[in-house]
């Protein structure tokens, strides 16, 4: 339902950006002020996205909340938002992690060191503004907007902030994501102008009803437009997210990136490319979704598989979570690719775990990091005895990551390997192999926690650290709070989401290789038998 009165939608996309105006006229020797202005903001934002929740009807399917404004209207471009079971989680996941972000910068020694505080807190607010319209866009062109627009804070945030090499990780963490972007331009180009509009819902009817057709040749058949749009798009998601073996910029991006820039990196950033797969690969293109599942799924097996033995081989702890987010982001993507809605829902949710339990783990290192100014694994031994309740936290955070049952990971996991173990496209070897990835975590993260943790307290530099600050623990409290509450309490966000992962499903389900004769046929789509639990 379409309304050009003001959407809570919009409400809640728009008030990081009251901040940052707010922040405009803040002196910038007044340096408290302007932390709490940007962390209160953060704060009116995350409670604004609970009340979207609350509203949100979980039994419908579609976009709910919408506002639509005509912004080019000559080309089919409008100002066009709204949630629905995908988003609005994604939605709730960025405003919860903002203000954390936020807080465990106000004991940041790198923001005192190199001033320019208000800046900083711009930046943090733009960003959150331009995630948050990445995940409520509904116009191809808007999103796209607002894609390319996270590229510049997060860019200033690495390149001003970071660590030595940070102007060179900042170059190559903008590099790479524009050039993906580029083919999603084209693509985004070439169904807009087809379509005659640039909306996603408009679009996406059309090709359900075959008023539009994308033709699939094969996998790259030389007619094969649903193919490279397919790609196209894909491209700038799998380096977004990223997928083996695009994944090159994340590791510098992550250790130069300062403690809230990683955070949000892992935290939210990433889950762009995985929500774009899900949001336009698979509705606008399903028969090239259901062709190219197999071969994206063995790349993202290599990814988990990858990423957790490099893991292993890091004497950076810093380094050693960021080639984490390679193999947990390969759970996701081989969750989307099986294609049902057990496989979808588990890869949506673990979406949501993998940026509460890798932000956590990144906030830990950032604490720890303060203290010491180093992340040199070999630099610890025996941190529990000297920062007992830093040890306890951190324990709940590393088994979370692990996957252990009771916890956050462990519901996402279990229900990706469901979802593969019973996919048409997928199946029992690409479980089996993806099962490593679950063993080969608890491997780098014992042995992380180990080496940190664990052991004699032999170092002097250890022996009298800081005790945590009430401010590190106020950032830690609801990161645990939420790994209990998926952990033992899934219900709610499964339900969120249930409507529109089934209507989605249902819609790929048509091209699933029992249903190709069928299709091949001729017979109406709506007419073949789907087995969308299956």
């Amino acid at each position: 339902m379409e309304s050009s009165a003001l959407s809570l939608v919009t409400v809640v996309l728009f008030l990081p950006m009251i901040g940052l105006a707010v922040l405009l006229f803040l002196r910038d020797e007044n340096v408290d002020n302007i932390k709490w202005t940007a962390f209160g903001f953060s704060i009116a934002t995350f409670v604004a996205s609970l009340v979207l929740w609350a509203g949100f009807d979980n039994g419908v399917a579609g976009m709910q909340m919408v506002q639509r404004l005509e912004f080019l209207p000559q080309y089919g471009i409008s100002y066009y938002v709204g949630v629905d079971g995908l988003s609005l989680l994604l939605v709730i996941l960025t405003t919860f992690i903002m203000p954390l972000a936020i807080l465990s910068s106000f004991r940041a020694h790198v923001i005192e060191e190199r001033g320019r505080a208000k800046l900083y807190y711009i930046f943090m607010l733009l960003l959150e503004w331009a995630m948050l319209g990445v995940f409520v866009a509904q116009d191809l062109f808007i999103f796209y907007i607002f894609w390319e627009v996270t590229l510049v804070p997060m860019y200033f945030l690495i390149g001003i902030w970071g660590a030595e090499q940070r102007v060179y990780a900042a170059v190559k963490f903008f590099l790479y994501t524009m050039a993906g972007s580029i083919l999603m331009l084209l693509a985004i180009l070439y169904v807009g102008v087809q379509a005659g509009t640039f909306a996603t819902p408009e679009i996406i009817a059309a090709i359900q009803s075959g008023e539009l057709v994308f033709p699939f040749d094969g996998l790259l058949g030389p007619g094969s437009v649903q193919s490279f749009l397919f790609l196209g798009f894909l491209v700038a998601f799998a380096i977004k997210v990223p997928i083996w073996p695009l994944h090159s910029w994340l590791p510098d991006a992550h250790v130069q990136a300062p403690t809230a820039g990683s955070v949000i990196l892992a935290g939210v950033l990433l889950k762009m490319g995985t929500y774009g797969i899900v949001r336009f690969n698979l509705p606008l293109f399903p028969e090239a979704s259901v062709a190219w599942a197999p071969a994206i799924a063995v790349l993202a097996i290599i990814g988990i598989i990858y990423g957790a033995w490099v893991s292993y081989a890091q004497t950076d702890v810093k380094k050693l979570v960021a080639y984490s987010s390679v193999s947990h982001l390969g759970f996701v993507v081989l969750g989307i690719f099986a294609l049902n809605a057990q496989g979808i829902q588990g890869g949506v949710l673990q979406m949501v775990n993998h940026g509460i339990s890798t932000g956590g783990l990144f906030l830990l290192v950032g604490m720890l990091y303060e203290r010491r100014h180093t992340k040199a694994l070999d630099a610890f031994g025996g941190i529990w005895k000297a920062l007992p309740l830093y040890g306890g936290i951190s324990l709940i955070v590393v088994l979370s990551s692990m996957g252990l049952p009771g916890l956050n990971g462990f519901v996402g996991e279990f229900t990706i390997l469901l979802g593969s173990m019973g996919s048409q496209v997928l199946g029992f070897f690409f479980t089996l192999f993806a099962t490593l990835g679950v063993i080969l975590a608890a491997v780098y993260m014992l042995y992380m926690f180990q080496k940190v943790y664990m052991g004699e307290l032999d170092k002097e530099e250890n022996k009298h650290l800081e005790p945590l600050h009430w401010q590190e623990i106020a950032v830690m409290i609801p990161i645990l709070i939420a790994i209990f509450l998926i952990g033992l309490q899934p219900k709610p966000f499964f339900d969120t989401m249930t409507a529109t992962t089934d209507a989605l499903v249902e819609d790929v389900a048509a091209y699933y290789p029992d249903n190709a004769d069928a299709i091949a046929a001729g017979q109406p789509v709506e007419d073949v038998a789907l087995n969308v639990e299956e």
